[in-house]
């Protein structure tokens, strides 16, 4: 089962999980990553509009969770994405996979949180209450991240 969802509306996490783990009673091992809104302290940043190209955005998610859910031989893979205006401490990212063992959902989620930090169409501005914006550019860490999951030795 792979489920992929981009939507303004927040998550609920507890649910997401309890769905995951009830997929199969295969089921061994699961991993779940929440990302938020993270403001650095004393920066003043106020809010986080993520925008995306409707279409393009589902599409590359889904091919990430399908590669996802074939290379580490998952039985379950939820990928849920905000978009829309957030605010700090807000959550963004929803990523759950489940695994018949704990260390393959494990590489899993790593995998794919690399990998959409990166490879999917998403365009982040910054707001702060100073009146500033602009837009996140990405950076070296996340690239060096996702490139370093086409070394197969990593599986």
């Amino acid at each position: 089962m792979i489920r992929v969802q981009v939507q303004q509306d927040e998550f609920d996490m507890g649910a997401e999980m309890a769905a995951l783990s009830r997929i199969s009673g295969a089921v061994g091992g699961m991993s779940v990553f929440m990302g938020q809104v993270r403001g650095n302290q004393g920066d003043g940043l106020e809010s986080l509009t993520l925008e995306h190209y409707p279409g393009m955005t589902e599409k590359m998610l889904m091919g990430l969770a399908e590669e996802a859910f074939s290379r580490f031989h998952l039985l379950g893979c939820t990928v849920i994405h905000r978009v829309g205006i957030m605010y700090v401490g807000d959550p963004i990212v929803f990523v759950g996979t489940a695994a018949s063992h704990r260390a393959a959902a494990l590489q899993a989620t790593a995998f794919l949180i690399d990998r959409l930090k990166t490879g999917a169409p998403f365009w982040k501005l910054e707001r702060f209450t100073d009146g500033r914006s602009h837009w996140v550019d990405a950076r070296e860490t996340d690239d060096a991240a996702a490139a370093a999951w086409d070394d197969p030795s990593k599986d």
